[in-house]
């Protein structure tokens, strides 16, 4: 049992603080030094100048003392010369030795006193825990090559010097990165690594006055008088690195204005630049660093807080690195801590980051310093943020969308999309905003990092008022709302209005299925805040507009149900009838798309039941024909052509021709499934003449698809009355019908629809068509798995069955037809569910295998009589029949 007593929480922190501190800095690389045969040289070139002085100064007195004296020796003339001639020429060689030994470049006289020491070493010490970025380092290491190569083999001269740029956000390791890198390559600068950090607000920037004079100093000038402005100092600099190698690291710069001063002319000097926006400096290899990869996360976790703990429990490691946003200032900060508090576990700590709202930027912090805090480093990236831009990541931050096109900005800010869209582009150059690519609609994508969007939330909550703040979301969503319902009323005009008959003006270019593919996600997350923001009639126009997109493209299912279970919510909170009633009408197309059909036909009841009393007729003529295709679809067809009768004549007596044609078609399919062929065909060469004189051409193919489908059936009724000509000639003319409606989805990229003519021409059953029948049915199948229809994949996977039994491949097909009945068990489809178990007792019951048959006979016989359906109880028990040998 641990007695240890734990002390207050204040000491604690501070205890902590310093265990960070020196588990973070425990190990310092050695700063650059040079060579010691440089050193040595060094030594004795600067002891050669200082002694200079003197021995020119002796060597001028003896030369007075010699010609004072010459008088008083009597030599002849020539000689007189010649001694004095000698003096003199060995007074100049020391001279001219002397300032030769300054080396290239060094200014001579006073401005050549060297500073005591070396060259100047002042590159800030490597991190101990530095690690994850091997590849960036080769990267840079192969950017100096050339330089390097060139030194050595004496290849063309470089003109300019080596720049190399590194930019990031807040926190990604950019000052680390550039360190290592710096010492890696510190031998080729033999004349000394200068090093300035620029960081400063917008307020109290660093000028480059400023840095000139301390790297002046550095390098051993002696500014004894003002040296003028910048251009002045500008003229010292370049004179003082002429001819000579030098490493100058920038750090933290905030702009290009601030560095292009300080960059050497010299070409065999080098600058490391570090950013936290581009900075578009000419000549310059520029790179974007990144945050860690997961890999590179857990590597650094696990050297702070230790193998063994990363080991013990890797999925925790994974998860504190994905809470940190997989950004290496959080994660050190976290290994720090973890190195501190030996008892905590990697569980508590991720569970400890996972409360974003009240903890994880707290967490991350180990004092208010930028290399010890998330928060003070993003900090300073916002206060050199102009107002609006601040205002503008404020606002964005309390969007729960996972990310935006650039419009939203100036919903945000309530200013024209363009103006918007320019802040948005500063802020990603802040590297505040970050891209998250284009969308299917061409269009560019913003998000927030999960650390930044937490730091602007906190912000907006202390700066903004809760009304400012609920303005600037509920504009967002409202621009979502209307462009949903453009959209949606583009896709599919008839669901919008009453008698229309067109298609209205395609809002923006886009296609409905790219855009509502790249705005799901934004869809359902805003309709979830807008609900916890009880915005109800702003949910539903949204809902509403939503879900006649997934209806009209039967694309994203789950999605759909999403959307029509909070739209059907908000109806109910905003307590209006007929917005209750269009609502459960929207989720009962996608219950009864999903095989739920008890579900749909409650909800389709309950709104046909609303329309009726607010004597709404036009959409309670859609309930009755909602209620007539989900009880047909549960295989009620008596009662359900009841509803769909009446429906036909409701739309006929309203004038509306397109849903007139629409439910005229709907009854066809019905009388088919009532074997009632030639009624069948009538009807829907009507609704065809109708969609054709109104240029309905998506109505028109799925109406030609119905068509196939009924001459299909009727080639089967013909082959089994032994009318083999006439069934060849009505196979031939479904199957042609079938690939026409097929190809004219495809060409308008309606993936759904094209994959059911395609599930329809594998179901033909043509004797003579076989294999390539197969082929269409598994395509409708990738593709309905594609679209996440999983209704549809189960009906498919029944037509696979029926295609595979038809080649003669029973076991494949058995199969395919099982797992078809164990789809629809999981969907709740009893009707389907026994028609697949029908199906599976005549296929095995036709391959001679009776006693097999006699389970899935009896199981589908039951279901049918459960559901009151008399048609599917005769075919079952016929099969039952023939399996028991009656």
């Amino acid at each position: 049992m641990n007695n240890r007593r734990t002390p207050p929480d204040g000491w604690n922190r501070a205890a902590e603080w310093i265990i960070v501190e020196s588990v973070l800095n425990r190990r310092r690389a050695p700063a650059a030094r040079r060579p010691a045969e440089r050193v040595e040289e060094g030594r004795a070139s600067r002891a050669t100048r200082l002694a200079a002085p003197w021995t020119v100064g002796g060597l001028t007195a003896v030369a007075t003392a010699l010609t004072m004296s010459l008088d008083l020796v009597s030599l002849p003339g020539p000689a007189q010369l010649g001694v004095m001639s000698g003096v003199t020429v060995l007074a100049g060689l020391v001279a001219w030795g002397s300032q030769r030994g300054a080396g290239p470049g060094e200014p001579a006289g006073d401005q050549a006193a060297a500073v005591e020491g070396g060259p100047p070493a002042q590159l800030p010490p490597v991190i101990a825990h530095f690690t994850g970025r091997a590849a960036t380092l080769a990267e840079l290491h192969e950017v100096f090559t050339d330089t390097v190569s060139r030194r050595r083999h004496r290849g063309p001269v470089r003109t300019t010097p080596h720049v190399v740029s590194i930019h990031g956000p807040a926190g990604v390791g950019k000052s680390a990165l550039v360190t290592r890198f710096a010492h890696e390559i510190a031998g080729h600068y033999p004349d000394g690594a200068l090093y300035f950090d620029l960081r400063g607000g917008r307020d109290a920037r660093v000028r480059p006055e400023e840095v000139l004079t301390g790297f002046l100093l550095a390098l051993g000038a002696r500014l004894t008088t003002d040296p003028g402005g910048l251009q002045d100092l500008q003229k010292l600099w370049w004179s003082w690195v002429r001819g000579r190698r030098i490493l100058v690291f920038l750090d933290n710069a905030q702009d290009a204005e601030q560095v292009q001063a300080l960059i050497p002319p010299e070409p065999d000097c080098a600058v490391l630049v570090t950013s936290r926006q581009p900075l578009y400096l000419r000549n310059t290899h520029d790179r974007r660093l990144r945050e860690f990869t997961e890999a590179q996360g857990v590597e650094l976790l696990a050297r702070l807080a230790g193998d063994e703990r990363v080991a013990a429990d890797p999925d925790s490691a994974v998860e504190v690195v994905r809470l940190c946003g997989h950004l290496p200032l959080a994660i050190g900060i976290c290994g720090g801590r973890l190195a501190a508090r030996e008892g905590w576990t990697l569980r508590e700590m991720a569970g400890r980051l996972a409360d974003e709202r009240r903890r994880r930027l707290d967490e991350l912090e180990v004092a208010r310093r930028i290399d010890k805090s998330v928060r003070a480093s993003l900090q300073l990236s916002y206060d050199d943020c102009t107002p609006t831009q601040r205002r503008l990541l404020r606002s964005f931050g309390l969007l729960a969308a996972p990310d935006v096109q650039g419009w939203a900005a100036g919903e945000l800010l309530g200013v024209s999309a363009l103006e918007g869209d320019d802040l948005l582009e500063a802020l990603v150059d802040a590297q505040l905003v970050e891209y998250s690519g284009r969308d299917a609609t061409g269009a560019t994508r913003y998000r927030l990092h999960d650390l930044v969007r937490l730091y602007a939330r906190e912000r907006a909550e202390k700066e903004d008022s809760t009304e400012h703040r609920r303005q600037a979301v509920e504009r967002v969503i409202g621009g979502y709302r209307e462009r949903a319902e453009q959209m949606a009323a583009a896709r599919w005009p008839q669901d919008w209005q009453r008698q229309s008959r067109g298609r209205p003006a395609d809002p923006g270019g886009a296609s409905a299925l790219d855009w509502l593919g790249s705005e799901r996600l934004a869809l359902l997350a805003l309709l979830d805040q807008a609900a916890d923001l009880e915005l109800w009639g702003l949910v539903w126009r949204l809902g509403r507009a939503s879900c006649s997109l997934f209806h009209s493209l039967r694309v994203f299912w789950q999605e759909w149900r999403t959307v029509a279970d909070i739209t059907c919510r908000a109806a109910r909170r905003l307590d209006d009838p007929r917005s209750i009633g269009i609502a459960l009408l929207e989720r009962s197309a996608v219950l009864g798309g999903q095989g739920q059909v008890a579900t749909a036909r409650d909800d389709v009841m309950e709104a046909l039941r609303l329309f009726e009393e607010l004597r709404e007729r036009w959409w309670a003529a859609r309930a009755h024909r909602a209620v007539g295709m989900t009880l047909r679809t549960a295989g009620h067809l008596d009662e359900a052509q009841h509803y769909l009768q009446r429906a036909v004549e409701m739309f006929r007596e309203d004038g509306d021709q397109w849903w007139h044609a629409r439910t005229q078609r709907n009854l066809g399919e019905l009388r088919q499934a009532q074997r009632r062929y030639g009624e069948a065909r009538r009807m829907l060469e009507e609704a065809l003449a109708v969609f054709q004189r109104n240029g309905n051409n998506y109505s028109y193919a799925q109406t030609l698809r119905a068509l196939g489908e009924v001459l299909a059936a009727e080639a089967h009724d013909l082959w089994d009355q032994g009318r083999i000509r006439e069934a060849e000639g009505r196979f031939t003319q479904a199957a042609a019908i079938l690939e026409r409606a097929a190809e004219a989805f495809r060409l308008r990229h309606e993936q759904w629809e094209e994959a059911r003519c395609l599930r329809a021409a594998g179901e033909v059953g043509d004797p003579r068509n076989g294999l390539r029948e197969l082929t269409f049915v598994v395509r409708a199948e990738n593709m309905l798995s594609g679209l996440g229809d999983t209704w549809g994949v189960a009906r498919t996977r029944l037509s696979v069955g029926r295609a595979l039994d038809r080649l003669g491949r029973l076991e494949e097909a058995v199969r395919a037809i099982e797992s078809a009945v164990e789809s629809f068990r999981e969907l709740e489809d009893r009707w389907w569910e026994a028609r697949s178990l029908r199906t599976l007792a005549e296929v095995l019951v036709a391959a001679g295998r009776p006693g097999d048959a006699r389970a899935p006979a009896d199981q589908a016989l039951r279901i049918y009589r459960s559901l009151g359906n008399e048609a599917g109880q005769a075919r079952a028990r016929a099969v039952l029949d023939r399996a028991l040998g009656s």
